[in-house]
């Protein structure tokens, strides 16, 4: 079993574990039509659908609340999810930002910040993205996760939707760290 700490920081983010009371201010952000227009699920800014997703994240047991430090305020949410010991993986995904953040190298801070802690746990991290979502494709690939394969996820209390996983190993990313302070 890994422990997934109650927050992860460095100088631009924090990550704090999410909690039954945040519901509100996150949906504050998931309630913007706009951020799911490429995700399978294109009605998740719907309090109901939305809440069927803030479930899902409570009981994933690593779910976080996104804070830009810069700005003082929540940019969104993110996890890890589904562990495996024996293939020695994790997810990280259902991650999404107010569209003020897009753009502006959030994702990748945050991204890292995961991947530097939770590939101490593990051989391979990996992500599901909407198939359509060329947005979070360009993310993962940026980040030097490759493609694996196309694969329909069932997403806690909705329906299933079409994806693709990308994986990442810890020879890869420790790689691409090197590459990133040349």
């Amino acid at each position: 079993m890994i422990n997934i700490p109650t927050n992860l920081e460095n100088e631009n983010v924090l990550l704090q574990a999410l909690k039954p009371s945040d519901f509100e201010i996150l949906y504050a952000i998931a309630s913007d039509p706009k951020i799911w227009e490429q995700h399978p699920n294109k009605t998740r800014y719907q309090r109901e659908v939305f809440q069927k997703f803030f479930q899902g994240a409570l009981e994933s047991g690593g779910a976080y609340l996104i804070y830009d430090k810069k700005s003082g305020i929540i940019a969104g949410s993110t996890r890890f999810y589904s562990y495996d010991e024996h293939d020695s993986s994790i997810f990280i995904g259902y991650t999404f930002y107010a569209t003020k953040f897009w753009g502006t190298g959030l994702n990748k801070q945050v991204k890292s910040l995961m991947l530097d802690y939770i590939i101490q746990y593990v051989d391979v991290v990996k992500f599901h993205v909407g198939k359509d979502n060329l947005r979070s494709r360009k993310a993962m690939e940026k980040l030097g996760a490759h493609y694996m394969r196309t694969i329909v996820i069932a997403y806690y209390g909705e329906p299933d939707r079409e994806n693709v996983e990308y994986h990442i190993g810890k020879k890869d990313w420790l790689l691409a760290k090197q590459n990133d302070l040349k």
